[in-house]
């Protein structure tokens, strides 16, 4: 009975090896996200993420690949540390459409969704309520080099 039970796994084990051939998330789509891997150093205007008007907000972002090369995974912090923030983006084969979700050591926690075309990369959320208002917060990678791009993150009361 042993020897029979150790020949069904090693003929299950194969059938699956056989059928993961393919590296998994090999998908062209999946590389989309490539180019906000590596060391970052972020910047943005007075006004926005909590910086005072007239200053320059200062942060870093470390971004590297895990799992297979299947998930992004991003870590974010002010420069003084006082904010820091996590992220993890796969591509959806099933649902053809990236997922990130976001938290933070505020209490946030943030679900985005999207794709890439014209050559951006755009996240939005679903609509959520905060003080009785709904909102949808949206990411825009644009402008994207070999050494830089654009991040812009949004946020609209006005259904987009």
């Amino acid at each position: 009975m042993h020897k029979l039970l150790i020949l069904l796994m090693f003929a299950i084990l194969q059938f699956a090896a056989a059928q993961n051939s393919q590296k998994p998330c090999s998908a062209p789509e999946a590389r989309q996200f490539d180019f906000w891997i590596g060391e970052w150093e972020l910047t943005w205007p007075g006004g926005q993420g909590g910086t005072p008007e007239g200053q320059t907000g200062r942060g870093v972002n470390h971004v590297v690949q895990y799992l297979g090369e299947c998930v992004i995974f991003e870590n974010f912090s002010f420069a003084d540390s006082s904010f820091i923030g996590k992220s993890w983006s796969v591509y959806n084969l099933q649902k053809q459409l990236w997922q990130q979700t976001w938290v933070d050591n505020s209490g946030g926690y943030l679900l985005f969704t999207g794709g890439f075309a014209d050559g951006k990369m755009e996240l939005r959320t679903a609509p959520f309520q905060r003080n009785g208002v709904t909102y949808i917060s949206r990411m825009v990678f644009r402008n994207i080099a070999a050494n830089a791009f654009d991040w812009d993150w949004q946020r609209s009361a006005d259904n987009g």
